[in-house]
Protein backbone atom coordinates (compact mmCIF):
# COMPACT_ATOMS: atom_id res chain seq x y z
CA UNK A 1 0.00 0.00 0.00
CA UNK A 2 1.41 3.35 -0.90
CA UNK A 3 2.45 5.81 1.46
CA UNK A 4 0.95 9.23 2.17
CA UNK A 5 2.98 9.93 5.00
CA UNK A 6 6.72 8.53 4.74
CA UNK A 7 9.14 9.10 7.64
CA UNK A 8 12.50 8.56 7.01
CA UNK A 9 15.89 8.47 9.66
CA UNK A 10 13.94 11.37 11.42
CA UNK A 11 15.78 13.26 14.13
CA UNK A 12 15.52 16.14 16.14
CA UNK A 13 18.47 17.47 18.76
CA UNK A 14 18.63 20.37 20.45
CA UNK A 15 21.89 21.66 21.40
CA UNK A 16 21.73 22.46 25.24
CA UNK A 17 23.82 23.03 28.39
CA UNK A 18 24.30 20.70 31.53
CA UNK A 19 23.52 22.43 34.86
CA UNK A 20 26.39 25.35 35.34
CA UNK A 21 24.76 28.31 33.95
CA UNK A 22 27.13 29.79 31.24
CA UNK A 23 30.04 27.41 32.09
CA UNK A 24 27.91 24.15 32.11
CA UNK A 25 29.41 21.74 29.59
CA UNK A 26 27.55 21.31 26.18
CA UNK A 27 25.49 18.45 25.26
CA UNK A 28 22.69 17.08 23.24
CA UNK A 29 19.01 17.16 24.00
CA UNK A 30 17.82 13.91 21.63
CA UNK A 31 14.26 14.66 21.39
CA UNK A 32 13.76 12.07 18.28
CA UNK A 33 16.46 9.60 16.99
CA UNK A 34 15.87 8.18 14.26
CA UNK A 35 11.72 7.49 13.25
CA UNK A 36 10.78 5.24 10.07
CA UNK A 37 7.07 4.75 9.67
CA UNK A 38 4.35 5.24 7.00
CA UNK A 39 1.01 5.91 7.21
CA UNK A 40 -0.69 4.67 4.07
CA UNK A 41 -3.78 7.31 2.52
CA UNK A 42 -7.06 7.10 4.98
CA UNK A 43 -5.22 4.30 7.52
CA UNK A 44 -3.97 5.89 10.71
CA UNK A 45 -1.06 5.43 12.98
CA UNK A 46 -1.26 5.43 16.49
CA UNK A 47 1.86 6.62 18.67
CA UNK A 48 2.37 5.94 22.20
CA UNK A 49 4.34 6.15 25.12
CA UNK A 50 5.59 7.81 27.94
CA UNK A 51 5.60 11.68 28.57
CA UNK A 52 8.68 12.99 26.99
CA UNK A 53 9.20 10.20 25.05
CA UNK A 54 9.29 12.80 22.06
CA UNK A 55 5.67 12.22 20.41
CA UNK A 56 4.69 16.07 20.14
CA UNK A 57 8.12 16.47 18.28
CA UNK A 58 6.79 13.88 16.13
CA UNK A 59 4.31 15.77 15.64
CA UNK A 60 5.72 19.05 14.84
CA UNK A 61 8.55 17.66 12.34
CA UNK A 62 5.84 16.06 10.06
CA UNK A 63 3.83 19.41 9.73
CA UNK A 64 6.89 20.94 9.26
CA UNK A 65 6.96 23.30 11.84
CA UNK A 66 10.34 22.25 12.84
CA UNK A 67 13.02 21.37 10.89
CA UNK A 68 14.84 17.98 11.11
CA UNK A 69 18.13 17.32 12.38
CA UNK A 70 18.64 14.74 10.13
CA UNK A 71 16.17 12.22 8.11
CA UNK A 72 13.42 13.06 6.25
CA UNK A 73 9.24 13.65 6.02
CA UNK A 74 7.45 12.88 2.57
CA UNK A 75 4.05 13.73 2.42
CA UNK A 76 2.15 12.52 -0.96
CA UNK A 77 5.44 12.27 -2.68
CA UNK A 78 6.84 15.89 -1.61
CA UNK A 79 9.10 16.38 0.81
CA UNK A 80 8.31 18.56 3.96
CA UNK A 81 10.22 21.23 5.21
CA UNK A 82 10.24 23.76 7.48
CA UNK A 83 11.10 26.67 5.23
CA UNK A 84 7.26 28.04 5.94
CA UNK A 85 7.21 29.10 2.08
CA UNK A 86 4.72 29.01 -0.64
CA UNK A 87 5.24 24.96 -1.25
CA UNK A 88 5.36 24.61 2.73
CA UNK A 89 1.66 26.83 2.73
CA UNK A 90 0.01 23.92 -0.29
CA UNK A 91 1.44 21.11 2.04
CA UNK A 92 -0.06 22.52 5.25
CA UNK A 93 -3.56 22.95 3.65
CA UNK A 94 -4.06 19.09 3.34
CA UNK A 95 -2.00 18.44 6.62
CA UNK A 96 -4.15 19.54 9.67
CA UNK A 97 -3.45 19.74 13.42
CA UNK A 98 -5.70 18.59 16.72
CA UNK A 99 -4.18 20.35 19.62
CA UNK A 100 -3.97 18.56 22.90
CA UNK A 101 -5.69 22.31 24.47
CA UNK A 102 -8.79 23.60 22.43
CA UNK A 103 -9.04 26.44 24.76
CA UNK A 104 -4.75 27.32 24.01
CA UNK A 105 -5.49 26.43 20.59
CA UNK A 106 -8.65 28.90 19.88
CA UNK A 107 -8.53 33.03 20.00
CA UNK A 108 -10.67 33.79 22.97
CA UNK A 109 -11.98 37.30 21.03
CA UNK A 110 -13.43 35.62 17.59
CA UNK A 111 -16.70 33.95 17.99
CA UNK A 112 -16.91 29.94 16.72
CA UNK A 113 -18.33 30.71 13.20
CA UNK A 114 -15.18 33.13 12.54
CA UNK A 115 -12.79 30.77 13.90
CA UNK A 116 -13.87 27.44 11.76
CA UNK A 117 -14.27 30.13 8.83
CA UNK A 118 -10.77 31.36 8.97
CA UNK A 119 -8.42 28.56 7.22
CA UNK A 120 -11.18 28.89 4.56
CA UNK A 121 -10.79 33.30 3.98
CA UNK A 122 -7.38 32.88 4.22
CA UNK A 123 -6.74 29.69 1.60
CA UNK A 124 -9.61 31.06 -0.80
CA UNK A 125 -10.05 34.54 -0.02
CA UNK A 126 -11.84 34.83 -3.27
CA UNK A 127 -15.18 32.50 -1.96
CA UNK A 128 -17.69 34.67 -1.16
CA UNK A 129 -18.97 35.29 2.24
CA UNK A 130 -22.33 33.34 1.84
CA UNK A 131 -20.99 30.10 0.44
CA UNK A 132 -18.12 30.20 3.14
CA UNK A 133 -20.90 30.92 6.08
CA UNK A 134 -23.02 27.84 4.36
CA UNK A 135 -19.22 25.62 4.35
CA UNK A 136 -19.13 26.48 8.35
CA UNK A 137 -22.64 25.43 8.81
CA UNK A 138 -22.20 22.18 7.34
CA UNK A 139 -18.97 22.19 9.79
CA UNK A 140 -20.61 22.79 12.65
CA UNK A 141 -23.28 20.10 11.55
CA UNK A 142 -20.76 17.90 11.38
CA UNK A 143 -19.25 17.97 14.77
CA UNK A 144 -22.31 17.94 16.20
CA UNK A 145 -22.23 22.05 17.09
CA UNK A 146 -25.91 23.30 16.70
CA UNK A 147 -26.06 26.58 15.23
CA UNK A 148 -26.99 28.42 17.78
CA UNK A 149 -23.34 28.13 18.66
CA UNK A 150 -21.96 29.79 15.94
CA UNK A 151 -21.77 33.53 17.38
CA UNK A 152 -20.80 32.00 21.45
CA UNK A 153 -16.98 32.34 22.42
CA UNK A 154 -14.37 29.33 23.18
CA UNK A 155 -14.72 30.69 27.15
CA UNK A 156 -18.51 30.01 26.91
CA UNK A 157 -17.97 26.09 25.52
CA UNK A 158 -17.30 23.60 27.65
CA UNK A 159 -14.38 21.40 26.88
CA UNK A 160 -15.83 19.04 24.60
CA UNK A 161 -17.73 21.58 22.83
CA UNK A 162 -14.61 23.68 22.48
CA UNK A 163 -12.40 20.50 20.88
CA UNK A 164 -15.34 19.83 18.60
CA UNK A 165 -14.47 23.59 17.04
CA UNK A 166 -10.84 22.73 17.12
CA UNK A 167 -11.83 19.61 15.05
CA UNK A 168 -13.97 21.53 12.67
CA UNK A 169 -11.65 24.08 11.60
CA UNK A 170 -8.70 21.42 10.85
CA UNK A 171 -11.71 20.00 8.60
CA UNK A 172 -12.52 23.08 7.08
CA UNK A 173 -9.92 22.60 3.95
CA UNK A 174 -10.30 18.91 3.67
CA UNK A 175 -7.69 17.79 4.76
CA UNK A 176 -5.42 14.98 3.44
CA UNK A 177 -3.63 13.93 6.94
CA UNK A 178 -4.81 14.73 10.46
CA UNK A 179 -2.46 14.85 13.22
CA UNK A 180 -3.92 14.53 16.50
CA UNK A 181 -2.02 15.07 19.79
CA UNK A 182 -3.28 13.94 22.80
CA UNK A 183 -6.69 15.27 21.58
CA UNK A 184 -9.11 13.89 24.65
CA UNK A 185 -6.42 14.12 27.32
CA UNK A 186 -7.31 17.32 28.41
CA UNK A 187 -11.44 16.41 28.67
CA UNK A 188 -13.36 14.91 31.41
CA UNK A 189 -13.03 10.42 30.24
CA UNK A 190 -17.09 10.56 29.69
CA UNK A 191 -16.87 13.48 27.20
CA UNK A 192 -13.49 11.46 25.56
CA UNK A 193 -15.47 9.09 24.41
CA UNK A 194 -17.81 11.29 22.66
CA UNK A 195 -14.59 13.17 20.69
CA UNK A 196 -13.15 9.66 20.06
CA UNK A 197 -16.40 8.65 18.57
CA UNK A 198 -16.66 11.80 16.37
CA UNK A 199 -13.25 10.94 14.84
CA UNK A 200 -13.66 7.65 14.22
CA UNK A 201 -16.83 8.70 12.57
CA UNK A 202 -15.03 11.45 10.48
CA UNK A 203 -12.43 9.38 9.09
CA UNK A 204 -14.84 6.74 7.81
CA UNK A 205 -17.06 9.43 6.45
CA UNK A 206 -14.33 11.95 4.98
CA UNK A 207 -11.45 9.74 4.58
CA UNK A 208 -8.64 10.94 5.99
CA UNK A 209 -5.01 9.83 7.42
CA UNK A 210 -4.73 10.27 10.66
CA UNK A 211 -1.46 10.21 13.05
CA UNK A 212 -2.67 9.90 16.42
CA UNK A 213 -0.40 10.92 19.41
CA UNK A 214 -1.30 9.78 23.04
CA UNK A 215 0.22 8.39 26.41
CA UNK A 216 -2.71 6.25 26.94
CA UNK A 217 -2.86 2.93 25.19
CA UNK A 218 -6.78 2.11 25.87
CA UNK A 219 -7.28 5.29 23.11
CA UNK A 220 -4.52 4.43 20.32
CA UNK A 221 -5.80 0.91 20.87
CA UNK A 222 -9.73 2.05 19.60
CA UNK A 223 -8.36 4.56 16.77
CA UNK A 224 -5.89 2.94 14.87
CA UNK A 225 -4.86 0.39 12.45
CA UNK A 226 -1.46 0.22 13.19
CA UNK A 227 0.31 1.16 16.85
CA UNK A 228 3.65 2.44 17.00
CA UNK A 229 5.14 2.31 20.75
CA UNK A 230 7.97 4.95 21.32
CA UNK A 231 10.81 4.98 24.24
CA UNK A 232 13.27 7.91 24.42
CA UNK A 233 13.03 9.16 21.09
CA UNK A 234 12.67 5.70 19.23
CA UNK A 235 10.08 2.97 17.93
CA UNK A 236 10.66 0.23 19.97
CA UNK A 237 8.08 -1.81 18.35
CA UNK A 238 5.14 -1.33 15.69
CA UNK A 239 1.88 -3.74 14.29
CA UNK A 240 -1.55 -4.29 14.25
CA UNK A 241 -3.44 -3.17 17.76
CA UNK A 242 -4.88 -6.99 18.34
CA UNK A 243 -1.09 -8.20 17.80
CA UNK A 244 0.99 -5.62 20.01
CA UNK A 245 -1.71 -5.73 22.80
CA UNK A 246 -2.54 -9.43 22.60
CA UNK A 247 1.17 -10.54 22.05
CA UNK A 248 3.80 -7.73 22.90
CA UNK A 249 7.19 -8.19 21.66
CA UNK A 250 9.19 -5.43 23.29
CA UNK A 251 9.83 -5.71 27.49
CA UNK A 252 8.56 -1.88 27.46
CA UNK A 253 5.40 -2.60 25.67
CA UNK A 254 4.86 -5.91 27.84
CA UNK A 255 4.93 -3.12 30.62
CA UNK A 256 2.55 -0.80 29.04
CA UNK A 257 0.31 -3.79 27.71
CA UNK A 258 0.05 -5.16 31.55
CA UNK A 259 -0.96 -1.77 33.54
CA UNK A 260 -4.19 -2.20 31.20
CA UNK A 261 -7.29 -3.82 33.06
CA UNK A 262 -8.86 -6.44 31.36
CA UNK A 263 -12.60 -7.13 32.63
CA UNK A 264 -12.65 -10.24 34.54
CA UNK A 265 -9.33 -11.42 34.55
CA UNK A 266 -6.53 -10.57 36.82
CA UNK A 267 -3.53 -9.59 35.54
CA UNK A 268 0.20 -10.15 36.52
CA UNK A 269 1.51 -6.75 36.22
CA UNK A 270 5.10 -5.40 35.00
CA UNK A 271 6.35 -2.83 37.19
CA UNK A 272 9.65 -1.16 35.69
CA UNK A 273 12.17 0.32 38.37
CA UNK A 274 12.91 3.45 37.90
CA UNK A 275 12.09 6.95 35.85
CA UNK A 276 12.77 7.01 31.63
CA UNK A 277 16.62 8.53 31.43
CA UNK A 278 17.22 12.04 30.78
CA UNK A 279 17.05 12.65 26.72
CA UNK A 280 20.33 14.55 27.34
CA UNK A 281 21.62 11.52 29.01
CA UNK A 282 20.67 8.30 26.66
CA UNK A 283 22.71 5.03 28.40
CA UNK A 284 24.94 3.58 25.99
CA UNK A 285 23.63 0.65 24.17
CA UNK A 286 19.54 0.06 24.06
CA UNK A 287 17.80 2.98 25.85
CA UNK A 288 15.35 1.05 27.76
CA UNK A 289 18.32 -1.47 29.27
CA UNK A 290 18.77 0.32 32.86
CA UNK A 291 14.94 -0.45 32.79
CA UNK A 292 14.49 -3.87 31.17
CA UNK A 293 13.62 -6.63 33.45
CA UNK A 294 15.12 -9.23 31.05
CA UNK A 295 18.95 -7.16 29.84
CA UNK A 296 21.79 -8.95 28.71
CA UNK A 297 25.28 -7.37 28.28
CA UNK A 298 24.86 -7.20 24.98
CA UNK A 299 22.06 -4.77 25.82
CA UNK A 300 24.27 -2.38 27.26
CA UNK A 301 26.79 -2.19 24.53
CA UNK A 302 24.74 -2.32 21.08
CA UNK A 303 21.58 -0.18 19.70
CA UNK A 304 19.63 -2.68 18.78
CA UNK A 305 17.96 -1.96 15.15
CA UNK A 306 14.12 -1.91 14.40
CA UNK A 307 14.01 -5.37 12.65
CA UNK A 308 10.37 -5.81 10.16
CA UNK A 309 8.75 -9.14 9.31
CA UNK A 310 5.27 -10.04 8.48
CA UNK A 311 3.78 -6.66 9.49
CA UNK A 312 5.28 -6.77 12.94
CA UNK A 313 8.25 -4.48 13.73
CA UNK A 314 10.39 -4.71 17.41
CA UNK A 315 14.15 -3.19 18.27
CA UNK A 316 14.95 -5.81 20.89
CA UNK A 317 17.95 -7.89 20.83
CA UNK A 318 15.85 -10.66 22.64
CA UNK A 319 13.28 -11.15 20.04
CA UNK A 320 14.90 -12.28 16.55
CA UNK A 321 11.75 -13.41 14.68
CA UNK A 322 8.50 -10.85 15.09
CA UNK A 323 6.83 -13.69 12.55
CA UNK A 324 7.46 -16.67 14.44
CA UNK A 325 6.04 -14.51 17.59
CA UNK A 326 3.16 -13.05 16.03
CA UNK A 327 2.05 -16.94 15.10
CA UNK A 328 2.66 -18.43 18.38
Amino acid sequence: MTALLSVRGLKRHYPVRRPGGLFGRPATLKAVDGLDFDIPAGRTLGLVGESGCGKSTTARLVLGLVPPSAGEVRFDGGLVTAKHDAAWRRQRRRMQMVYQDPLGALDRRMPVAEQIGEPIAIHEPGLPAAERAERVAELMAQVGLGASMAQRYPHELSGGQRQRVVIARALALDPALLVCDEPVSALDVSIQAQVLNLLDDLRARTGFAALFISHDLKVVRQMSDRVAVMYLGRIVEEGAPEEVFHAPLHPYTQALVSAIPVPGRRRERIVLEGDPPNPVDVPAGCPFHPRCPVATARCTREVPRLERDAGRAVACHLVTAPAAHAAE
